[in-house]
């Protein structure tokens, strides 16, 4: 099924909203909706689209982590143990 098909007026939706809200939760892939002939909204069920929240928030943490990296923003993995000890034992210290 091509996304072609998948694209409808809104004059579809408000006749058809169980149908359409149905074939979503079904898998169906997400619809299109256009109003005065332009792309206005897509429309999916919920699972897929909190699947797609949480791949952007992973997508942004490695973009963040590629950033760091390039901005020398980081420290070898050899000696954290020790990195983390230290900390741990400051704060410590500190109370």
């Amino acid at each position: 099924m091509g996304l072609e098909t998948r694209i409808k007026p809104i004059s579809y939706l408000k006749a058809n909203s169980a149908e359409v809200i149905r074939e979503l939760n079904e898998g169906a892939p997400p619809l299109i909706i256009t109003q005065n002939g332009e792309a206005k909204a897509v429309l999916q069920d919920a699972a897929s689209y909190y699947q797609m929240q949480e791949t952007m928030a992973l997508l942004k943490l490695l973009a963040m982590a590629r950033d760091n990296i390039a901005a020398g923003n980081v420290q070898p993995l050899e000696g954290l143990a020790d990195r983390i000890r230290a900390r741990a034992l400051a704060e410590r210290t500190e109370k």
